[in-house]
């Protein structure tokens, strides 16, 4: 944001799209419900993008100022992200004004309204200049218009159709029988929802699903995308290895390493499964964990963000039915996995299991404490003693 545009929002009243705030505390929980709140109802009033400016007084408009460092960007998105369902794509900038630094949170436009406080499960908007939860009829509305409520579609602030990699975008629209090139390729990607028009700006974004897919650094918008191999068990190879890229680069990579570490008799296809079903299913939302896998001669741990949902339809006791998050990055797997390796989802808890049937067992644990679903196999030393089948 330019000084031209910050002093044409600082010359208008407290609106829809536009609040004033004096100071901002994010080291305390209301503060942080407060601001969750605000851009929540900010997001889903209608025109466009919004602005929460601090260092303001809301009524005058007397510029009061803050300290740079009271809080960063990461802190915002943090915020955010964990409260806010979608996460909702902001943006952070200090600028000077009368010889005092004031912040402007950028609000901008998605196609996931309307957005929810997790916490309450309560949506706000914007009435005029003050917050209110939405009425049936604008909650209705809402959904119509924007029937697509995926954590995948959401644009990726700050990002660039140049952090694509044009190979696996070809790819994935070659292997649906259709030629992407230097013409169609844009609006191929659009319809794909890879990337995101913000008619305001004029300007494409990337998605989150775009960049975790397509994107070979996508660790510049999403460093949680990762997988952390800690190896307690083989000298010869490095104690943490950290994976990032493009999620089948991920998968491939974290394949290559484990194979390395792991004895040669013991089934890591059974790992594999784990990795492969924490790469798709986990909670991209949670932006301050990665995925771990822990190799140890006692036990062998794979741990993803997000605990597993239950599927209500299927209540037994032993079952393992569950909601399948990010269903669109999974079609985009698919289609561009040579290896074939989503072609069996769905029985990858029976195939884990059966991996060590004979005389042990794995453990999967859905932690509402930890907000993560582990899987729990025996250690390598397993191999030793020979409890595999084969």
């Amino acid at each position: 944001m330019n000084k031209k545009k910050l002093m044409s929002l600082l010359n208008r009243h407290e609106g829809v799209k536009l609040d004033y705030k004096l100071q901002l505390d994010l080291n305390c929980e209301n503060g942080k419900k407060e601001l969750a709140k605000d851009i929540c109802a900010i997001a889903n009033s209608r025109g466009g993008r919004g602005y929460l400016i601090i260092g303001v007084e809301d009524k005058t408009r007397r510029i009061i100022g803050i300290e740079k460092s009271s809080f960063t960007e990461e802190q915002i998105q943090q915020v955010v992200c964990s409260r806010c369902e979608p996460p909702i794509p902001i943006s952070l900038e200090i600028l000077r004004v009368e010889g005092k630094d004031i912040a402007v949170i950028t609000i901008f436009q998605s196609n996931q309204k309307p957005y929810q406080i997790r916490d309450n499960g309560a949506f706000y908007v914007r009435r005029g200049s003050t917050t209110d939860t939405m009425r049936k009829q604008e909650l209705i509305t809402a959904f119509q218009e924007n029937m697509n409520l995926n954590i995948e579609l959401t644009p990726v602030v700050k990002s660039s159709i140049d952090d694509l990699d044009t190979t696996l975008v070809d790819k994935y629209f070659k292997n649906h029988g259709i030629e992407a090139n230097d013409e169609n390729r844009i609006t191929l990607m659009e319809n794909a929802r890879i990337i995101y028009l913000d008619e305001e700006a004029k300007k494409y974004y990337v998605t989150l699903g775009g960049a975790l897919v397509f994107s070979k650094m996508n660790y510049v918008y999403a460093p949680h995308n990762m997988v952390r191999i800690i190896n307690k068990v083989n000298r010869s190879v490095d104690e943490v290895n950290i994976i990032q890229g493009d999620l089948l680069n991920i998968l491939d990579k974290s394949e290559k390493i484990m194979s390395e570490v792991i004895p040669k008799n013991y089934p890591l296809f059974a790992v594999h499964e784990a990795v492969k079903n924490a790469v798709l299913y986990r909670d991209y939302t949670i932006m301050n964990k990665e995925i771990e896998v822990v190799i140890g001669y006692n036990s062998v741990k794979v741990i993803s963000p997000g605990v597993l949902l239950k599927d209500t339809k299927d209540a037994g006791a032993y079952s393992h039915n569950y909601i399948k998050r990010n269903m669109w990055i999974y079609e985009k797997l698919i289609t561009l996995d040579d290896s074939k390796r989503f072609t069996q989802s769905g029985r990858g808890f029976s195939r884990m299991k059966k991996a060590f049937k004979k005389n042990s067992k794995v453990i999967f644990v859905n932690s509402l404490k930890d907000n993560s679903f582990k899987v729990i196999y025996p250690g390598v030393n397993i191999v030793k003693e020979k409890f595999f089948t084969t």
